[in-house]
C-alpha cells in the first residue's frame, strides 16, 4: 500500500463487501428469518466503512489530486451494489494509462 490509490482500493474493497454483505446477508435474515441483529451488527460494520470510504474520498482530492468529476463517481460507487469495484476497474485503468502516459 505504497500510494494513495491502493490506500482507496482497499477501504473501497472492505466498503463494497460490507454493502453486499448487509444487502444479501443481514436484511434476508432480518425480514426472511426474524433476526434483527444481523442487520444491526452488519448495519453498524457497513457504516463505519462507509464513513471511512467518505474520509479517503476526500484524502485523494488532496493526495492524489482527484476532480469534482472523480470525487462525485466514487460517492455514487459507494451507493450502488458492486459500484466501487466497477469504480475500482475504471479507477486502475485511469492509473495505469496515465502512468504509461508520463513513461513517454
Amino acid at each position: 500500500m505504497s500510494t494513495p490509490e491502493d490506500r482507496f482500493r482497499v477501504v473501497a474493497f472492505f466498503e463494497a463487501i460490507s454493502y453486499l454483505l448487509l444487502l444479501g446477508v443481514a436484511m434476508p435474515l432480518k425480514y426472511g428469518f426474524d433476526y434483527p441483529m444481523a442487520v444491526t451488527v452488519v448495519g453498524a460494520i457497513h457504516g463505519g466503512l462507509f464513513v471511512l470510504y467518505m474520509l479517503v474520498v476526500v484524502y485523494m482530492i488532496f493526495a492524489a489530486g482527484w476532480r469534482f468529476q472523480k470525487v462525485f463517481l466514487a460517492g455514487i460507487a459507494s451507493i450502488i451494489p458492486f459500484g466501487p469495484f466497477i469504480f475500482d476497474k475504471r479507477l486502475v485503468g485511469d492509473s495505469k494509462a496515465s502512468t504509461i502516459a508520463e513513461q513517454k
